[in-house]
């Protein structure tokens, strides 16, 4: 669950990690003890997770209808923890579990490597750091970085996620995407225009991050420095923290 975007940064990483229970949720958490191979498995797990939710939507919904009993009224609680507020408490939830439920099923992403290499770029840049957000120092997008290991098909979009959480916490908060009314990062998931993915998971400040990007196609090619962004580009929403 989100509250709306100026509060997010500290009360996003605080929900992500209330949820975080199942035993399937060690990589994020392990960050810190093995960066590479825990990076690597918590990138595998985030794509399983995204394709398990895009291919079998409705079997998806019964995780999100297991946090029902933790609300009341606006506030989440985790047996032990003081309660959270959220912008928007079940109703949000049970909007997920509707789309959910209603949703037919889209066909599972394919993962590229170009595209994970320029997802890697943000990662990078931000690892062992606070920063957050889709604009990299340079000013560049998702749209560039990618252009920097290949040719990318429109459409093209970025989730951001940071915080303690597993996969699968990671794609419920994207998929349930409290306090953003457009819903778009649920949107992005279960966009049947994005074809490929790249994800690039690493140690962050938050606990860890990770970058979704999203295509209609890739093309892998020699590195290049790619075109300079434009500084007034708009960021691509996305992501959990989310961004």
């Amino acid at each position: 669950m989100r509250l709306p975007r100026l509060l997010f940064p500290l009360v996003a990483f605080a929900f992500i990690f209330y949820l975080t229970s199942a035993p399937h949720g060690t990589a994020a958490r392990q960050l810190g003890a093995s960066k590479g191979a825990a990076a690597a498995a918590l990138e595998q797990e985030v794509l399983q997770e995204i394709n398990l939710a895009r291919t079998r939507p409705a079997e998806y919904a019964a995780y999100l209808e297991q946090l029902r009993p933790r609300f009341v009224g606006n506030e989440y609680r985790y047996p032990g923890r003081p309660g959270l507020s959220t912008a928007e408490g079940v109703r949000a939830l049970e909007e997920a579990i509707g789309f959910l439920r209603a949703a037919k099923p889209v066909p599972a992403l394919t993962l590229s490597r170009g595209m994970c290499s320029g997802a890697h770029e943000l990662v990078k840049e931000q690892a062992g750091t606070d920063v957050t957000g889709h604009k990299g120092a340079d000013g560049s997008f998702c749209e560039q970085r990618a252009q920097r290991f290949g040719t990318w098909a429109a459409p093209i979009g970025e989730n951001l996620s940071y915080g303690e959480d597993p996969a699968r916490e990671r794609v419920i908060t994207l998929l349930i995407d409290d306090g953003f009314a457009d819903r778009n990062h649920r949107k992005r998931l279960f966009d049947a225009s994005f074809k490929v993915a790249g994800i690039a998971c690493g140690d962050h400040r938050l606990g860890a991050m990770c970058v979704i990007t999203l295509a209609g196609g890739f093309s892998d090619g020699p590195k290049t420095a790619g075109p300079a962004a434009k500084p007034a580009a708009p960021a691509p929403t996305g992501g959990a923290k989310r961004y």
